[in-house]
């Protein structure tokens, strides 16, 4: 679902509001001021038809306002009311309004008749329309005798009510004894004349106590009609009685028989109607028949007015509001059924009582000025226009040498001060008249302005701005704008100047704020008035709230962010389908959003965010959808049933906002599983019936759930049980299998039917077995309602065919299909023969087999399974338990591979046959043996010892040999202090030494060893461990003493201040351009891995090693096979020399500002040993 989100927007600034303000100050701007002569003017009067109450005072209103203020007269009938000569009759004071005291004794029919007043002063006469009085009256039914309405099933009947004639006229209703209005429909309907009218009745229209009821509003009174009895004779009952009175005859009553329409109103084929201009035409057509007429209306000739054409009363009833000339014309109503139709034409002419065209306006002319009053009016017939002065016929009205009638206009020239006078014009035809009053008031004014001084307005941005200058004055002044104190007059096409003096601006902007001077000018003066305008910036809606979907008992929140003009003050108020919010805790209003709690059904519809400021106000509405899963279905109903099928059908719930998407059938078997709901079938959301296919035996009662978006609903109540026949079985169990459990017997299993599909009482089951390919009669045995059944005294694992078949007390399934099993197996027989292997290499070997023949099997061949185990290894003594591993090779295969050997190794292995109920025999065992591989790596090194020059070497041999060791392989090399590799030396070492005496190496050095041994096939991995030589032997014996010593401490510190020194130094060197060590060792040695060795640094050769022999990272002492061992000292040289390198070179500058630290590869060559400096041996000892 995608609802829109509304947004309208209104300001009262706006054009509706612009013309209503305009139109005011028009009016006002011709009102002569109160203190200012003037002739009476009426300004309230009671309605020309006027009916009153005769229980209560007689009001008849007539006010009027003049100056000097006018006195009142009443004429009666055409006659002075001479009020004081009747004491129930008064009028009150400074005003011309009657009160006639009923309520002490008067009769409201003693004062019907037609009133007029009249207002005077010394200036003229004002006279009010004719008022008819008329008291409203309410008599009673006349008593009149009624006879019982007996009619026939079918026919047509029209109950008059034909109420009292009141006035006003009264609404009728019919009702029953308990006050309940009779049910209306498009066979009984009420007529326009109230009448009720019964296109054909039915058995159920018989009733006594069909009353009319008319209600007389005005007296707040109803009248009660008898009751009307009415009796329908069906035709079975009336066949019945005539049966019963006049035996021996052959006559009954006709049946009911169907009839075209016939029109019981308008009577005939065509009819007048005439209506008046403005008022609510009503048409009607009312028709008897059977089936029931449906009734339509057309105009001939023309299209029904479209937004003014309602039907009402079952389409009986031709409705047009504010009808007017163009409306006359024919207008044909039809009336169909199935047999026919039948028609009326209705001619409707629009007549109109006269109306205004123009009206006459009052007149302020000053001595010596021309003017015209003008009345012009139109009706059907035309009207004719009349003139009066002061409330007499102007004919006879004294004479006045300025004025001159010309038909409907009036016109004055050269006016005096006599010339004022009150005129009246009457517009007339023969449904009804016109009167209006005018003033001519001769005056000589000088301008004046009625606009308050420094009035302010305040507008919205874009919109109208509408400034008043109300003035008066004769002659009429001329009115000029100005802005500002002293700006130049307004002119151009920015501004609209109205002939009352408001000056509009029809878009205001920012830049027409200020003040405005409004100047009024005649022969006799000059005035001015200043007025300030401001302008304001609109309020706008930035967050509107939007279209929410929310679950039920969920909570949803519409927000309503406001920007406005820092100086209006807004108020935001929140409707719900344009009402107030319901008054319940769940709404919680906050500054700028509105939140709604565990929302219900209730909380459905729109809900609009309403801004006020008083120059503007805006709104924005959201759509609010409470979704929900849908009600359950109801009104289940079975039809149709047969013995294998059902028509199910169903009333949805309510789908609560969210469309139902399917319909989900369950059902209930109650004669084998009650209680237990089962799956049967679903259908579309839009599908409300479906066929269901059934099984014989079953007592069914079905339920439905319905199911949208949101989820499924509860079940609806189950539906009326039925309950099919019986009949044989439909099917045969199924998953019939055939296996041994033990070598002599077959083990017959199946799945048994459900209780539905058993399709009658006495469920069994025949169990039927024969040896394939075997000429054998088919066994058969029919056991009870079980699933299994075990044959005895079988040959071993042979096959079997096999059926099941199921039966009940009517009689058996179809032919059931045949499977194949087998009875039980047995171990194999003999073992696989011919057993060979082949060596791959030194950790895989291959096995070859003969297959044993099927039938030693005994069985379902599984596969053949290989045991092998280690017997010795070669290269040691093994002192193992024996593990034997097995692998399986699943099917006949007759070869498998044997991964995981160890490498000279003698191993042991035989093969056997399997099946499900074991192995058979094993093979003899076979002898192989594995070749040598390469080592693994030494078990740890250790080096010792450390003096100025030497280094002692320990090492443990190979935990897995995997051959004959035939030498050790030993490669070093030393790292300087920027732990850059240096040359590689390569030592041959015999496999039966364990350790090695390094001499001839430089002192304070730290050096980097790779070790590994070799068998005939070559050299296994390697283990490595660094180790430094110590600067002198004194220093070596007192090494941890002096490290725990505090002159040592302070010399350490000393040492680290004069290395920080000489860094500040380097650095100021450096940033003035000079050399200095470092420098001079970077550009003598620009690359170290290509520097040719020394012939006298003591190398043994050349060594270039593939393996890993990058030195470890600093403080690095872990092999990378994790098998070296550290010493237990922690107080070694190897240790101190570890914390302080790559920090400091030999001149003691700091390596990390000029070369980094990443490990290198070992260099084939040897660098230039440099003399070991104190601050590089002293880097070596710490």
């Amino acid at each position: 679902m995608q609802p829109k989100i509304m947004m309208k927007k209104k300001s009262i600034s706006a054009s509706k509001t612009s013309l209503i303000l305009f139109l005011c100050q028009m009016i006002s701007a011709l009102d002569v001021p109160l203190d200012l002569s003037q002739p009476p003017t009426i300004t309230q009067q009671s309605p020309k038809d006027y009916i009153v109450d005769p229980r209560e005072n007689i009001v008849i209103q007539c006010e009027a306002k003049g100056k000097p203020p006018p006195s009142f007269s009443w004429t009666r009938n055409g006659t002075h009311f001479d009020i004081d000569k009747d004491a129930q009759v008064t009028m009150k004071p400074n005003s011309g309004t009657l009160v006639i005291n009923i309520m002490n004794g008067g009769k409201a029919e003693a004062y019907e008749g037609v009133y007029q007043c009249t207002a005077r002063n010394e200036r003229g006469a004002a006279i009010s329309n004719n008022i008819v009085i008329r008291p409203s009256r309410s008599p009673l039914w006349t008593k009149e005798k009624l006879e019982p309405n007996q009619v026939r099933e079918g026919d047509s009947l029209v109950l008059h009510c034909r109420p009292p004639v009141g006035l006003p006229p009264p609404i009728i209703f019919w009702m029953d004894n308990a006050f309940q209005r009779l049910p209306q429909s498009e066979r009984v309907s009420q007529g326009l004349n109230g009448d009720l009218y019964f296109s054909n009745v039915q058995p159920e229209d018989t009733r006594e106590d069909y009353i009319c009821y008319a209600r007389f509003n005005h007296t707040q009174t109803i009248q009660q009609k008898q009751p009307i009895s009415v009796k329908v004779f069906s035709m079975d009952s009336l066949n019945d009685t005539i049966a019963a009175n006049l035996s021996d005859t052959d006559i009954y009553a006709r049946p009911v028989t169907e009839r075209q329409p016939v029109l019981l109103t308008p009577a005939g084929s065509t009819s007048t109607k005439v209506e008046l201009r403005g008022n609510v035409l009503l048409l009607e057509c009312i028709a008897a028949g059977l089936p029931t007429p449906v009734i339509r209306w057309i105009k001939e000739g023309g299209e029904l007015p479209a937004n003014r054409t309602f039907f009402e009363n079952f389409k009986k009833t031709l409705k047009i509001i504010d009808v007017s000339e163009a409306d006359s014309g024919n207008y044909k109503c039809i009336a169909r059924n199935t047999l026919g139709s039948a028609h009326h034409v209705i001619s409707v002419t629009v007549k109109a009582a006269p109306y205004w065209i123009t009206a006459p306006r009052n007149l302020v002319l000053s001595p010596g000025e021309d003017g015209t009053l003008i009345c012009r009016a139109n009706g059907n017939p035309k009207p004719s226009i009349s003139w009066l002065a002061n409330g007499v016929p102007i004919a006879i009205a004294p004479e006045d040498p300025s004025r001159k009638v010309d038909g409907d206009t009036i016109i004055f020239s050269h006016v005096q001060e006599r010339s004022s006078a009150v005129y009246q014009c009457n517009a007339s035809n023969e449904y009804g008249y016109l009167l209006a009053n005018a003033f001519v008031n001769v005056l000589a004014e000088p301008p004046r302005i009625l606009t308050p001084t420094n009035k302010l307005y305040q507008v919205i941005a874009d919109s109208p701005a509408l400034l008043d200058c109300a003035y008066f004055g004769s002659p009429k002044p001329e009115i000029e704008w100005f802005k500002g104190v002293k700006g130049s007059i307004l002119r151009g096409s920015e501004y609209i100047f109205h002939d009352n003096g408001t000056l509009e601006i029809p878009v205001a902007q920012k830049d027409s704020t200020g003040t405005y001077t409004c100047v009024a000018r005649n022969k006799l003066g000059k005035i001015q008035n200043e007025v300030q305008l401001e302008i304001k910036d609109p309020t706008v809606i930035i967050k509107q709230p939007e279209n929410k979907v929310i679950q039920r008992y969920g909570q949803v929140s519409f927000e309503c962010i406001i920007k406005h003009d820092s100086t209006l003050l807004p108020t935001i108020i929140w409707l719900k389908d344009n009402n107030e919010l319901p008054d319940d805790e769940r709404f919680l209003v906050g500054k700028d959003n509105l939140t709604i709690m565990n929302i219900t059904d209730k909380d459905d519809g729109t809900y609009t965010c309403i801004v006020n400021t008083t120059l503007d106000s805006v709104s924005a509405s959201a759509v609010l959808t409470v979704v929900a899963r849908p009600n359950p279905p109801f009104d289940l109903e079975l039809t149709g049933q047969l013995e294998r099928s059902v028509e199910l059908s169903w009333i949805p719930g309510d789908e609560n906002n969210s469309p139902i998407t399917n319909f989900v059938i369950e059902y209930e078997d109650g004669l084998h599983e009650p209680g237990v709901w089962h799956y049967q079938t679903e259908v579309p959301g839009t599908q409300t019936t479906v066929q269901l296919k059934l099984s014989p035996y079953v007592n069914y009662s079905f339920r439905v759930i319905a199911v949208n978006e949101i989820g499924r609903s509860q079940p609806s109540e189950p539906s009326e049980q039925y309950l099919t026949k019986s009949a044989n079985p439909d099917e045969n169990p199924s998953n019939v299998q055939g296996i041994g459990s033990e070598p002599d017997n077959l083990v017959i299993t199946w799945e048994s039917l459900k209780g539905f599909q058993s399709n009658g009482p006495g469920l069994q089951y025949k169990v039927s077995w024969r040896q394939k390919d075997v000429d054998d009669e088919w066994t058969s045995v029919i056991v009870a309602n079980v699933s299994k059944y075990i044959v005895s005294g079988t040959p071993t694992f042979v096959p079997y065919e096999i059926k099941v078949q199921a039966l009940n007390d009517l009689g058996y399934a179809p032919e059931p299909s045949e499977v194949i099993g087998h009875s039980g197996e047995d171990l194999p027989m003999v073992a696989p023969g011919n057993v060979q292997v082949h060596v791959i290499n030194s950790t895989l070997a291959k096995v070859h087999w003969d297959p044993v023949p099927l039938k030693t099997v005994r069985g379902h061949l599984q596969g053949y399974k290989v045991y092998y185990w280690k017997v010795q290894s070669l290269s040691r003594r093994s002192r193992r338990h024996v593990e034997k591993k097995i692998l399986t090779f699943r099917g006949n295969k007759t070869f498998g591979m044997l991964p995981g050997l160890e490498p000279y190794s003698t191993y042991k292995l035989n093969v056997r046959v399997a099946n499900g109920k074991g192995e058979g025999p094993a093979s003899p065992d076979k002898v192989f043996r594995t070749p040598e591989g390469v080592p693994s790596s030494p078990s740890f090194l250790k080096i010792t010892n450390p003096t100025l020059d030497s280094l002692t070497l320990e090492w443990g041999s190979p935990t897995h040999p995997n051959g004959v060791l035939t030498s050790y392989t030993l490669k070093f090399q030393p790292i300087n202090n920027t732990h850059e590799l240096g040359p590689l030396v390569e030592i041959r070492i015999p496999a039966n030494e364990s350790s090695l005496i390094l001499k001839n190496l430089n002192y304070s050095t730290r050096y980097k060893f790779y070790f590994n041994a070799q068998t005939s096939v070559g050299s296994g991995n390697q283990i490595t461990e660094e180790a430094v030589t110590i600067m002198d032997e004194a220093m070596a014996s007192r090494q941890v003493d002096i490290a725990t010593q505090g002159w040592f401490i302070g010399l350490m510190c000393a040492v680290a201040l004069l290395i920080l020194i000489l860094l500040i130094v380097c650095f100021i060197r450096r940033n003035k351009g000079g050399k200095y060590p470092v420098k001079e060792k970077e550009d003598a040695h620009a690359d170290p891995e290509i520097q040719p060795m020394k012939e006298d640094d003591g190398t043994f050769g050349e060594y270039s090693d593939a393996e890993d022999h990058k030195p470890l990272k600093k403080g690095s002492r872990t092999p990378s096979d994790r098998t070296v061992k550290k010493e237990d000292s922690d107080d070694s040289l190897v240790d101190y020399g570890e914390g302080v390198n790559g920090q400091f070179n030999e001149d003691g500058s700091f390596i990390g500002q000029y070369s980094g630290k990443k490990e290198k590869e070992p260099a084939e060559g040897n660098e230039s040993s440099e003399a070991p400096s104190p601050v590089n041996a002293m880097n070596s000892f710490v």
